[in-house]
């Protein structure tokens, strides 16, 4: 008997496979394609468990669809810009290129280690030049076709470092290096107008029900929010300006008693020239600029504001509104002006409440008026009340009405918003991809001619200590000729933010080889859409969002015919140790190359497969991954047993199944229903868990009737077809160490080439089943009866049972309760 040494076996597998180029995919239009996709990782160094659960569950889906007789495209590269690498190679004293490249060899050998089936002959790294030109092409085109513009917005600015901060260096306000107080600033930045497509782009989420997450479509529907209302004119008393606002409730515009303004609301400046409280106005604009926008929308959240000193007009009312700044008005949503309706708002409630503004209802379910004080706002439906000539009108006709009349009026008129905004793509930083574009004194703004394209990122830069882009001090790469007039001038030093590069590298590798052009069109045209794509929740709206926006715009571009990316999505969860996410300040951190060196591959893939169903999250557990291992070893003993009197007959072989022997036809019974529940589990969410299950069951199986079933040749034969099925269907999962011993069996083809195994459903006809026979729940006996019995039959056989008639002997007999193919209980 063998030893079972998972690294040797899994080493010998893994260049076979790769000696052999098996997952190396090629456009074959006479073959159904499946593309299978995980997000690809961010080359941090080391492969964590999060990258073996995710890569692990698309490598069984690639797998399966290969035996299914797809043409399956299973490509990997790496998302390798970005501000981590930058902070990691000025922690480390090294470039960041040298960093990003070490990791990417470190990281690659690591997964290569687990067995995946992928054609790493598409591989790239995002900080290619090779990729990231046809990026910057993309930017010119997108340019020409009015997508992209620039304008003044704020970044987070460190006076410490004096430099631009991402948000994800901006900690309780400080900057994360030097804990200087971060202040807002106003510098020109590239937007992508990603609101052109905000409809498409919500309409499309219709299209993806079937194949995405309810709770990710619901994610993205609620950040392009959408909202029906109208944007309404609010004069300001003793100025020549008005304040726009925008409102889903216009039927309660009789009810506003005073307009909030965002912090960064362009006009809030302008107002406090004209205010008596000018310096309370900048320091309350000055502090929510250091604050974070989700924790000033925060329901629970204290409601903050301070009093302009002015008022604007109320349109149908004439009434003074006194105009405040709230911390809870965002510019990112309508005009970052609003109404306030206190009487039905709740947040507009608790502010008025707070600073003793006036509370007025227009608004009551039963219509009758009740303005005595309340307690909360009323946001539901009814009968408009105190409004005019509007009141006693339904609510829902009353925004309809009142609507109709400000524009009438050409105060107001019918509005839709969204609660999207145009994608900032400007990252002053260095280790990004550089935007085409040339400054001229004479000239403007100069897009950089496409024949001279890539702008290539210098490397023969050295990193800041302070952060800062090294690209402004670069003279080579700062100081250009003008394309348009030859005078000195200057290139755009910020590069593009890494979600650019994120959007459409899953066309890319439809072709990665190709050099004219970003695409080859008939590979695209032949791969894409991606059929399943798997990753992460946290992905679940901007990177998603952003992929879909830029598959639409290069669709318009004419390089697409595609309106969606990914027909499929998978959202797989975390990793867990001991209930929480694993950090290395919990110390719970578990490392997959000492998984690797101590269980092999296999053990791995096959605890994080049958612990949890990947949508789940998976707690990670010493005890699980040991058991993994022994259902290995037991798996490997028994093919050691039984391997040298089996033949290499085929899974699910067909056979006359009537002249078998009850163990054997049992037993082949079992197998045929294996697959049935597998193939059922696989294409069904891909359950991984209970497929698993079901393929230990058929073990236990054999090895419970294996001494039995060996005494006839014909119970051999049906061995040979079990313990193929089992190798088979469990391949996908743990591909090294059933190609071990399907090889040992005498197969010459190797098991990632073969067919998956189909059940025969004569097989799941039986002749006679196993019925338990219970009295009062209580296990009194068992019956073999026929397939085709009727009830009453199986009643009368069960009530005649000799033990049965012992125990109901001088009782009376309440019911007789029966399941088919399972059981008779008697009550008594």
């Amino acid at each position: 008997m063998q030893n079972y040494e998972p690294v040797k076996v899994e080493e010998k597998w893994q260049k076979i496979w790769e000696d052999n180029r098996f997952f190396n995919s090629r456009c074959d239009s006479d073959k159904e394609k499946y593309y299978v996709l995980e997000m690809f990782p961010y080359p941090s160094g080391r492969i964590h468990m999060g990258h073996v659960r995710v890569y692990t569950i698309g490598d069984v889906v690639a797998r399966y669809k290969w035996m299914k007789g797809y043409n399956v495209l299973h490509p990997m590269g790496w998302d390798a810009f970005g501000l981590p690498a930058e902070n990691a190679a000025i922690e480390h004293g090294i470039h960041p290129a040298t960093w990003t490249y070490q990791n990417i060899e470190e990281m690659k050998a690591q997964l290569k280690k687990m067995g995946f089936s992928l054609d790493w002959e598409r591989e790239f790294a995002t900080c290619d030049k090779e990729y990231y030109c046809w990026e910057q092409l993309f930017f010119l085109e997108l340019w020409e076709k009015g997508l992209i513009y620039r304008k003044e917005a704020a970044v987070n600015w460190c006076p410490g470092c004096s430099t631009v901060l991402a948000n994800e260096q901006v900690e309780n306000g400080e900057c994360w290096r030097c804990d200087s107080e971060v202040e807002q600033r106003e510098f020109p930045q590239w937007f992508l107008k990603i609101t052109e497509y905000a409809e498409e782009l919500l309409n499309g989420l219709d299209r993806l029900t079937d194949g995405w997450p309810e709770r990710v479509l619901a994610m993205q529907q609620n950040w392009i929010g959408k909202s029906e209302g109208a944007e309404i004119e609010f004069p300001v008393a003793g100025l020549d300006t008005k304040l726009n606002a925008f409102t889903t409730r216009p039927d309660t515009l009789f009810g506003a008693t005073f307009m909030c303004l965002a912090p960064e609301h362009p006009q809030a400046k302008e107002l406090a020239e004209y205010s008596a409280y000018k310096q309370e106005i900048q320091e309350f604009i000055s502090r929510m600029q250091t604050e974070d926008k989700e924790n000033r929308v925060d329901e629970n959240r204290e409601k903050e504001g301070v009093f302009t000193g002015l008022y604007c007009i109320n349109p149908l009312t004439g009434s003074k509104m006194p105009i405040y700044l709230a911390n809870f008005v965002l510019m990112e949503y309508g005009t970052g002006a609003i109404m306030s309706v206190p009487a039905h708002d709740q947040r507009d409630f608790e502010f008025a409440r707070k600073f003793g503004l006036d509370i007025k209802v227009v608004i009551l379910p039963d219509g009758n008026a009740d303005n005595g004080p309340r307690d909360q706002a009323y946001e539901g439906p009814g009968i408009m009340v105190n409004s005019g000539p509007f009141s006693g009108m339904q609510n829902e006709q009353g925004k309809k009405e009142i609507t109709s009349l400000l524009e009438e009026k050409q105060i107001g008129k019918k509005s839709i918003n969204y609660r999207l905004r145009d994608w900032n793509i400007s990252r002053q930083r260095y280790w990004g991809a550089p935007i085409p574009v040339i400054y001229c004194e004479h000239c403007g703004i100069v897009p950089v001619p496409k024949q001279d394209l890539p702008v290539e990122l210098p490397l023969n830069v050295k990193n800041r200590a302070d952060g800062r882009s090294p690209l402004p001090e670069s003279r080579e790469f700062l100081n250009v000729q003008c394309p348009k007039c030859s005078a000195p001038a200057k290139r755009e030093t910020d590069t593009m933010d890494t979600f650019v590069e994120s959007s459409w590298y899953f066309a890319r590798y439809t072709d990665a080889s190709i050099e004219s052009a970003p695409f080859d069109r008939q590979s695209l045209d032949y791969w894409m859409p991606v059929d399943q794509y798997v990753g992460g929740i946290e992905h679940a709206v901007l990177h998603l969002l952003y992929a879909r926006f830029f598959t639409k715009a290069l669709r318009d571009l004419g390089y697409m015919k595609v309106d969606e990316p990914f027909q499929n999505l998978l959202t797989q969860g975390m990793v867990l140790k001991d209930g929480a996410k694993m950090s290395k300040s919990k110390g719970n951190v578990v490392d997959p190359g000492d998984m690797l060196e101590r269980f092999g591959a296999d053990t791995t893939r096959l605890f994080t497969l049958f612990a949890s169903p990947p949508e789940k999250d998976l707690d990670w557990t010493d005890q699980g991954v040991e058991g993994a291992q022994r259902f290995l070893f037991r798996l490997w003993r028994l093919g050691q047993e039984l391997i040298p009197e089996l033949s290499p007959i085929g899974a699910c072989s067909s056979m006359d199944g009537s002249e078998l022997p009850a163990a054997a036809r049992d037993l082949r019974w079992k197998e045929h229903d294996t697959i049935r529940r597998v193939t059922r589990d696989m294409e069904r969410s891909f359950q991984f868990n209970t497929a698993i299950a079901a393929i230990m069951e058929l073990v236990n199986e054999i090895y419970a009737n294996k001494d039995e079933v060996k005494k006839t040749e014909q119970g051999i034969n049906v061995l040979s077809s079990v313990f193929s099925t089992v190798l088979l269907a469990l391949s996908p999962m743990t591909p090294h160490i059933c190609e071990e011993l399907w090889s040992h069996m005498g197969y010459g083809t190797c098991l990632a080439q073969m067919d998956w195994p189909g059940y025969d459903p004569k097989a799941l006809e039986k002749e006679e089943e196993l019925i338990v026979v219970q009295v009062n729940g209580k296990l009194r006996g068992k019956i073999s009866v026929s397939a085709s019995a009727s009830e009453d039959d199986v009643k009368e056989m069960a009530l005649g049972n000799e033990n049965v008639r012992k125990h109901i002997e001088g009782k009376e007999v309440k019911k007789v309760i029966f399941v088919p193919g399972k059981l008779v209980n008697v009550v008594l």
